[in-house]
């Protein structure tokens, strides 16, 4: 029986995008960060943008590549800064500083609108809930489930920069599974994307996997087969999992005398 909901972040949860806007504030944050430490670029802004972005070209084709993440202390001096030739020793203390800076502001995020409203109809239905998402920080997700207000909702938050894989790599979602002492038939994987998500969820084996579009989907999958995995339910709100959910799942429903009684507490 189904009874564990797993979500990913950003672009599910989130509502994530960029633009030059963003990779424009991104660039400025960092440069002033990085004097702020003692740490001179020293060169044009056009400079540093060619410099930053190649680094991180070169970082996205060896991680997705392999399916691996590196963490911040690697990825900043190795890779987004490596041209620039910075002390390691003053750069390591603040590439998590730095990390989920870039989270922040190269991506614009905020909570999908309906995201309280459904983590709470899974809660009364019983669902465990937890996430497992690609993320180049150790605390972005920690950090903006708080800010979301939803930490608390999460029985597990799996992230790909603590455990060295990402999506669609087996084993982070074999990880996932691990931490919430739960197996893989009985999970629902909830992401926006064929290639990280969905692929991943179903060679994990999971039960099922639904595919939530976002504005990054088209990107994100540009290169996936068209013989892939398919999602078994494609939605655009994530309210609108909830009756599919019961009509394929119906022994996990809401204890209708809890709620009358006005027992049911939601947990926000």
């Amino acid at each position: 029986m189904l009874n564990t909901v797993l979500f990913d972040m950003g672009g599910t949860l989130e509502d994530i995008w960029n633009n030059q806007e963003t990779q424009a504030k991104a660039m400025d944050a960092l440069q002033k960060t990085l004097r702020a430490h003692g740490l001179e670029p020293g060169c044009s802004p056009e400079e540093f943008d060619r410099r930053v972005m190649a680094g991180l070209k070169e970082y996205k084709r060896w991680s997705e590549g392999l399916e691996l993440e590196k963490k911040p202390e690697e990825i900043w001096p190795d890779y987004y800064l490596k041209e620039f030739g910075f002390d390691r020793e003053k750069l390591i203390p603040i590439t998590e500083e730095l990390a989920n800076l870039w989270e922040v502001t190269y991506y614009h995020r905020e909570l999908r609108g309906d995201v309280l409203e459904t983590l709470e109809a899974l809660k009364a239905r019983g669902y465990h809930i937890g996430i497992i998402s690609n993320n180049a920080s150790l605390y972005n997700v920690f950090n903006m489930l708080e800010e979301y207000g939803i930490r608390g909702c999460m029985e597990d938050v799996t992230v790909s920069s603590v455990t060295g894989y990402r999506k669609p790599h087996p084993e982070i979602f074999r990880i996932s599974l691990r931490q919430m002492q739960t197996t893989a038939e009985n999970c629902v994987y909830v992401g926006d994307t064929i290639s990280r998500d969905i692929i991943g969820a179903k060679q994990a084996g999971f039960g099922k996997a639904v595919q939530i579009v976002s504005a990054l989907s088209a990107q994100k999958d540009a290169a996936t087969a068209p013989d892939a995995e398919k999602p078994d339910l494609v939605i655009q709100n994530l309210l609108d999992m909830i009756p599919w959910l019961d009509q394929i799942n119906p022994d996990m429903h809401i204890d209708e005398a809890q709620q009358s009684s006005g027992m049911f507490v939601p947990f926000f």
